[in-house]
C-alpha cells in the first residue's frame, strides 16, 4: 500500500526533471502496475473467504459401476491391531513366555548302596512365565517325570512394593544356599552332591508353599548385600515334617556380592533353616555357608572362564529312638523315649574350566556325614544289621565322593555332559560309575538368578 501512496509523488520529482515523452511512458507503467497490485489484492481476499475444505468431494461412481459392499469388505485387506508401538509382540502380549527343557540321564557301573536306573527321562519341566501387570509377574515350572506331573515352583512376585521389598508367594525352592535353588537343568552336575542328598532333602530340597521377603541392603564398598526371610508350611521330604498348623518353616539367607575386578567376582552366602524333625519329635536346624568366584576375561568370555563353588551345612537334627540303630521295637504301646541330637556335617567343593567355545572340564568333591538309618534322596539301601536292631551304636557315617566331568555345548539350547563318579559309602561299599547326560530347551525360558 505504501508504494500506491508514494507513486504519485515519486511521478512528479520525474515529470520536472524528464522530457514530456518519457514522462507520460512512466505515468502509464506506474498506473499500469497499480491496477495489477490491486488483482492481486482482490484475488488473495478472495482466497482468503473461502472455506478450508474448499475442494469438493469427488463424484460418487454410476450406479452400474459401483462395488457391492460385501465385496469392498472381501478384498480390502485386514487392520492389524497396534498394541502400545510393540507390532510384532503384540500377537503374544496377553500369552506367557511357555517353555520345554528334557533332561535324560543314563548310568553304568556299580552304584553301591544308592541305585539310580540305567536310562531314564529324569524329568521334563514346562515353564510359564509372564509379567501380568506393573506390580506383579508369575512363575510356573511343572515337571514331567516317569512316576508322574508334579508342580516344582509357582508363585506371583510382587516386585513395587513399599521400601524396596519384593514379596514372592506361592510354592518356590527355599534360598538355603546354592544348589538348593537350582533347577536340575541348571546344575553343573548330573547329580547333586552328597551333602545334599543326605542333609539338604536331595533333589526336592526345601521345596514347599510360604511366602519370601527379600530386600536389597545398603553396603559400602560397592557391595551388594541382599537379605531373605522365608515362612514356609514346614513339609520338605526327610528334612521338615509339619502334623500341626503351627509346625511352620523357616529360613534366612543373606548373600553379599563384590567384583573383584573387571573379569573376577566373589559371592558369599550365609544361610539358617528351622523346623519340625521328619524323624521325629523335636526340631531340625541347618546352618549353610556358600562361597562362589567367577572369572571370565572380557577379551576372551567366549572361550575362557573358571566357576569355583563351596558350600558347607551343619545340621542339628533330633531323632526319635525309633531311627537309631539297636531300636527294639515291641508295638505301639511302647514309648519310644526322648528324641536324641544328631549332628552330621557335610561340604562339597567343585571348579568348572572352560577349555574352548564349548567345551567344560569340571571336578567336585564331596564329603558328608548322615545318621545311619536316615532317610536319604537317592534313597539309601541299608544293611538290616545296621538299622532295627542289633546295629552298632554309633549314630554317624560318612560318605565321601569324587568327580570328573566334561560338558560339550553344541548351542546354547543344548548341552551334553559325562560324568565320572567314585563314592565311597560309610557303610564300607564303594560305587563307581559312568553317568551321562543330555539337555535339550525349546521355547524362551527366563534367565535364572545369577
Amino acid at each position: 500500500m505504501r508504494i500506491l501512496l508514494l507513486a504519485p509523488a515519486v511521478a512528479c520529482l520525474l515529470a520536472a526533471r524528464l522530457p514530456a515523452q518519457d514522462t507520460a511512458d512512466l505515468l502509464r507503467r506506474i498506473t499500469a502496475m497499480e491496477e495489477r497490485v490491486k488483482a492481486l489484492e482482490t484475488e488473495v481476499q478472495t482466497l482468503r473467504s473461502q472455506p478450508a475444505a474448499a475442494s469438493s468431494p469427488p463424484t460418487a461412481a454410476a450406479p452400474e459401476q459401483a462395488i457391492p459392499a460385501r465385496q469392498m469388505a472381501q478384498q480390502a485387506p485386514a487392520v492389524q491391531p497396534v498394541m502400545g508401538g510393540a507390532a510384532p509382540a503384540a500377537a503374544k502380549v496377553f500369552n506367557p513366555d511357555i517353555s520345554v527343557i528334557g533332561d535324560f540321564l543314563g548310568a553304568a557301573g556299580n552304584s553301591g548302596n544308592r541305585n539310580t536306573p540305567a536310562l531314564e527321562m529324569h524329568e521334563s519341566e514346562v515353564g510359564l512365565q509372564a509379567i501380568i501387570d506393573p506390580y506383579v509377574r508369575g512363575d510356573v515350572f511343572l515337571t514331567f517325570g516317569e512316576q508322574g506331573v508334579s508342580l516344582e515352583e509357582g508363585y506371583f512376585t510382587f516386585t513395587s512394593l513399599p521400601g524396596s521389598l519384593q514379596l514372592k508367594v506361592g510354592k518356590m525352592r527355599a534360598a538355603f544356599g546354592r544348589v538348593n535353588a537350582m533347577h536340575n537343568h541348571i546344575l553343573p552336575w548330573t547329580d547333586r552332591p552328597l551333602v545334599t542328598q543326605n542333609l539338604v532333602g536331595g533333589e526336592d530340597g526345601i521345596d514347599d508353599a510360604g511366602l519370601s521377603l527379600s530386600r536389597i541392603i545398603p553396603a559400602p564398598k560397592d557391595i551388594f548385600l541382599e537379605g531373605t526371610a522365608q515362612v514356609f508350611r514346614g513339609d520338605s521330604e526327610n528334612v521338615f515334617q509339619a502334623s500341626r498348623r503351627r509346625d511352620l518353616s523357616t529360613v534366612e539367607h543373606l548373600r553379599a556380592y563384590r567384583d573383584l575386578s573387571e573379569s573376577t567376582n566373589l559371592d558369599l552366602g550365609g544361610s539358617f533353616a528351622r523346623g519340625r524333625s521328619a524323624f521325629g519329635g523335636g526340631t531340625n536346624q541347618l546352618v549353610g555357608v556358600d562361597a562362589t568366584l567367577r572369572w571370565k576375561p572380557l577379551r576372551r568370555a567366549i572361550y575362557r572362564s573358571f566357576v569355583g563353588r563351596g558350600e558347607f551345612v551343619w545340621a542339628h537334627t533330633d531323632v526319635s529312638p525309633l531311627y537309631l540303630p539297636g531300636f527294639q521295637y515291641f508295638g505301639p504301646s511302647l514309648d519310644p523315649g526322648p528324641p536324641k541330637n544328631v549332628r552330621p556335617f557335610g561340604y562339597y567343593v567343585s571348579g568348572d574350566y572352560q577349555l574352548g567355545r564349548r567345551w567344560f572340564l569340571g571336578g567336585r568333591f564331596d564329603r558328608s556325614q548322615r545318621g545311619q538309618c536316615l532317610e536319604t534322596n537317592p534313597a539309601t539301601t541299608f544293611a538290616i544289621t545296621k538299622c532295627g536292631g542289633g546295629g552298632p551304636s554309633g549314630p554317624l557315617l560318612t560318605d565321601t565322593g569324587g568327580s570328573l566331568l566334561l560338558t560339550y555345548w553344541p548351542s546354547e539350547f543344548s548341552q551334553i555332559r559325562g560324568q565320572l563318579r567314585h563314592t565311597r559309602y560309610g557303610e564300607g561299599r564303594t560305587a563307581n560309575e559312568i553317568l551321562f547326560q543330555f539337555i535339550l530347551s525349546m521355547g524362551a525360558h527366563g534367565a535364572h538368578p545369577f
